[in-house]
């Protein structure tokens, strides 16, 4: 059993972007991010998908869903790993002070976990503003679907990933 508790210890991973990736980087990204700087990838490919929309329309070029595959068992043995396992207080806190820019993930390899996409981050958004108690933001994020993000945040970390193919998409 795979450390997520998936039946398979391969996992494979989508990046959408506007190019493809054959040898994924770590970026300084242009704005905070939710788990700060890194390799964004996703089990869900509907997920790379619009986000690949999202970095043509800022970028241009054509929309570009990356897959990539990573051996979970070895990679998590090797790497440090944060894992949020659903949007809690923890969750909620690491996301917020990411996107104020401090980067608490520094000196993790991988963080995985909920991510927070348009609809969530107009929720963040009044919770950072002070609109809405941590409370009431944990109880609105329950009831939204939320994807999930892999991260990765080192070099070393990189290592493992294997690209498999590159598609563009409309």
């Amino acid at each position: 059993m795979s450390v997520f508790g998936w039946k398979e210890k391969s996992m494979i991973l989508y990046h959408g972007s506007n190019v493809e990736v054959k040898e994924p980087r770590i970026l300084e990204p242009s704005h905070a991010l939710d788990f700060g700087p890194g390799f964004y990838t996703t089990l869900n490919r509907e997920q790379a998908v619009d986000f690949a929309g999202k970095v043509v329309l800022r970028k241009g070029g054509a929309p570009v869903v990356n897959e990539y595959e990573i051996d979970e068992t070895i990679a998590f043995d090797l790497c440090d790993v944060l894992k949020f396992d659903r949007p809690n207080e923890i969750w909620l806190d690491f996301v917020c002070s990411c996107r104020d820019g401090i980067n608490v993930a520094e000196g993790r390899d991988l963080v995985f976990g909920p991510v927070a996409n348009d609809d969530v981050y107009r929720t963040l958004a009044l919770y950072r503003e002070g609109e809405i108690t941590k409370e009431e933001t944990l109880a609105r994020l329950k009831i939204k679907q939320l994807y999930n993000q892999l991260v990765f945040a080192t070099t070393k970390a990189l290592a493992f990933i294997r690209f498999r193919k590159s598609e563009v998409v409309a």
